[in-house]
């Protein structure tokens, strides 16, 4: 892993010298002030069981459909259609320092986006100074699991770029793929508890996978093992097969 800090410096690189990184953080950062702003207007109108904070982290779903897309379509996929990536192949640089550096590089973009949005928490506590508004706890789990379901979804964007040559289809793969594991399996979580009549085991693995259950618990201070093995566990998965499918093709060429 040598060559690994050198790659990851220039992902780190040529993120931020692209606009569509640009790009993707001024839509994220409007989005979500939009996002917190309504949920602090109906916390002053009526009073709410959670806080602004707790609220604002369990919209992690909105912004990781479009984030995820620009942020790593390009990270395998781009490389494949120029030939770069057969070029790097030559060098010692092995397939598990190509991937890691990628995945690092938009998982550390993606981390700070959400730590910019603490400024939210930041300005609001300056101007309301009502500590009603501000509850540390619901903070602290909601954006550790902000960090920890990154590690899923990035990986997810970069397993989707393994597969093609084409940004376009790596963007729609990755959004694809997120909108499965979020929406789908939120719905088919409330299908189950409509309909009983299913194993106890299937009924167990579909509400181990409901992440909107697990961003709840992080924002309510419910703290588990399992969501961490799942969300660690899954990324392991998905980068394995990313190396394992550069592996593949760069053998074939």
């Amino acid at each position: 892993m040598r060559h690994f800090i050198t790659l990851l410096k220039h992902e780190l690189r040529v993120l931020l010298i692209s606009p569509g990184t640009y790009i993707a953080a001024i839509l994220f950062l409007i989005v979500m002030g939009f996002v917190f702003q309504d949920y602090l207007t109906e916390s002053i109108n009526a009073s709410r069981k959670h806080s602004p904070g707790a609220e604002f982290i369990r919209s992690f779903w909105l912004p990781v459909f479009f984030i995820v897309p620009l942020l790593t379509m390009k990270s395998i996929a781009e490389e494949r259609r120029t030939g770069t990536l057969e070029t790097l192949m030559t060098t010692p640089v092995t397939p598990i320092e190509i991937v890691l550096s990628k995945f690092s590089a938009a998982y550390l973009y993606y981390i700070c986006l959400w730590i910019m949005t603490f400024s939210f928490q930041v300005v609001l506590y300056y101007f309301a100074q009502d500590p009603k508004l501000i509850d540390p706890a619901p903070l602290i789990g909601g954006y550790t699991f902000i960090a920890l379901s990154g590690f899923l979804f990035i990986s997810i964007g970069i397993f989707s770029s393994s597969l093609t040559k084409n940004q376009l289809v790596a963007a729609i793969l990755s959004f694809a793929m997120v909108f499965i594991i979020i929406i789908v399996g939120r719905n088919l979580t409330d299908w189950f508890n409509q309909n009983g009549n299913h194993p106890l085991l299937l009924r167990q693995i579909v509400e181990y996978l409901q992440i909107f259950q697990h961003a709840e618990d992080f924002t309510s201070g419910v703290v588990e093992t399992r969501p961490v093995v799942f969300y660690l566990s899954g990324a392991a998965v998905l980068l394995t097969f990313s190396i394992f499918m550069i592996e593949t093709r760069n053998s074939k060429n």
